[in-house]
Order: structure tokens, then C-alpha cells, then sequence
């Protein structure tokens, strides 16, 4: 039997909501498409692994011999190994990315989605990890074909560029600070002269034992020296539980500050939107 609906009979109203898809599936989409985005985007790779590259080969066929002098069993290239790491991790991330969306408006209107707001950012910084801890691969073949050897081991290699990623992670908040609070491409780009005080006022060139005055001072607060300390423990001294758990604690500091400007910069952005 049919049924027939007079034509002037009320219409049936369908609501369509678009339901969430979860924390983890927000964060990984978000991460899955800045990963996509790196491939397309080499001129902003190549500089940061070129530059540690060329400063590790300049320093140790410059310095090498003369900082070797009268240190019994000092091997410049295990102790320049790192300083390279930290210089091709630092300031790599995808904060530029972020300003071009601000500005085209794509994050307005993510921001209307059923989307994460923490997912937003813990994505992109998903992204950075994965990125760093690739550029740090690079790096550590060249000092394999120099001759820097691990006490540790393959796990130590691992211990190693997972400690150079956190360094490079927590760094990334400062720039996705300033993204998010200037929306400015000229601010972000200027976020990596934060980095040289805690470059070059470290045991960047010398051993913490050669500094004197107010620049072993220095570097005694700067949170470099200890996350240095750590990675060199992994090559030249073994399983130092001390001096990674230093350089650890080290990380966490920086990340606690620079965690709470980004955040706080996401929460004044959405509200401002």
C-alpha cells in the first residue's frame, strides 16, 4: 500500500552535525598534512641542515688541533658532534606555515570545525618532532665517517637524537608564541636570534672546565650546557644517569616556559577570533 503525502503537509527538518573525531585522529590529521607540506617546502629544510653540516666541518678542520692540546684523550669531534645537532634542530618548525594560514584565514576556520583546539598546535609540534629527529640522522653520519664512535651504542644513538628532538620541540614553542600572537611572517623569522645567547654563551666551543669569568657564570644558568653535557655523555662516558637526568631537567625548564607563551598565545588568538 502507498502512502500519499498531501502536497501542503509540513516537511520533515534533518539536522547534519558533524561529529567529532577524537583527540588522537585530530592530532594525527593535523601532523599528517604539515608532513605532507614539508616535501613541498625544501628551501626552508635545506639551510637548517646545511648550516650545522658546514660549521661541524669548518670547527673540527680548524680547531681540532689546538683543542686538543694538552687535553689527554679530548676528541674535538665528539664534542663538536652535538653543538651541530643543537644548531640543526633549534628553530625548525612549522610556525611560518602557521602565519600563512592566519593570514589566508585557514586557521578561522579550522577553528569553527569540531576540531581540537590543543590539537591544532600538539600537531604541528607532532610534525617538528618527526622533522628534527630526521635532521639529526644527517648529522650523525658525518661524525660516523669522521670517527666519532658512541660509548652507548645504538640505543645511546637513539637516547641521543630523541634528546636532540625534546630540545628541538620544546624550542618550538617560542615561534608558534610569536605566530599566534603577531600573526607577523617578519616576527617568526626573527624568533631564531632567541637561540644565541644560548648558542655561544655555552660550552659550545670549549669544555666547561676552559671557561672562566662571567661566561662560565653564564653558562653555568644556560639551559645548552647541560642538554650539551648530555648528549656528549652519550658518546665519550657511557650511561651517566646524572648528567642525563641534568640535561633532561634542563629541557623540561625551557619547555614549561615556552609551552605556556604558545599556549596562552593559542587561547588570545581563539578569543580575539
Amino acid at each position: 500500500m502507498t502512502v500519499l503525502t498531501p502536497p501542503d503537509a509540513p516537511q520533515p527538518t534533518y539536522v547534519i552535525k558533524a561529529r567529532k573525531a577524537g583527540f588522537v585522529v585530530d592530532t594525527a590529521s593535523v601532523a599528517g598534512r604539515a608532513l605532507r607540506g614539508i616535501s613541498r617546502e625544501p628551501a626552508a629544510i635545506i639551510p637548517a641542515l646545511f648550516i650545522p653540516l658546514f660549521f661541524f666541518i669548518v670547527n673540527v678542520g680548524a680547531l681540532q688541533d689546538f683543542s686538543e692540546q694538552g687535553i689527554p684523550g679530548f676528541d674535538y669531534k665528539a664534542f663538536q658532534l652535538p653543538v651541530a645537532i643543537i644548531f640543526a634542530v633549534t628553530g625548525v618548525s612549522r610556525a611560518s606555515t602557521l602565519v600563512t594560514d592566519i593570514q589566508g584565514g585557514y586557521f578561522d576556520r579550522l577553528v569553527l570545525t569540531p576540531v581540537r583546539r590543543l590539537s591544532l598546535l600538539l600537531g604541528l609540534m607532532v610534525s617538528d618532532f618527526a622533522l628534527v629527529c630526521a635532521l639529526c640522522i644527517p648529522v650523525l653520519i658525518l661524525g660516523s665517517v669522521v670517527g666519532v664512535r658512541f660509548e652507548t651504542g645504538f640505543l645511546g644513538i637513539l637516547v641521543f637524537i630523541v634528546m636532540a628532538g625534546l630540545w628541538g620541540l620544546v624550542f618550538t614553542g617560542f615561534p608558534y608564541a610569536i605566530a599566534l600572537k603577531t600573526g607577523n611572517p617578519q616576527a617568526v623569522a626573527s624568533s631564531f636570534i632567541i637561540f644565541f645567547p644560548f648558542a655561544f654563551l655555552t660550552t659550545s666551543m670549549l669544555p666547561r672546565e676552559a671557561l672562566t669569568g662571567w661566561l662560565d657564570t653564564v653558562a653555568g644558568y644556560n639551559p645548552v650546557t647541560y642538554v650539551l653535557a648530555g648528549l656528549r655523555s652519550l658518546e665519550t662516558e657511557g650511561w651517566v644517569w646524572a648528567t642525563l637526568g641534568q640535561a633532561l631537567a634542563a629541557i623540561a625548564i625551557v619547555g614549561v616556559f615556552s609551552m605556556s607563551l604558545c599556549f596562552a598565545a593559542l587561547r588570545g588568538r581563539i578569543r580575539r577570533g
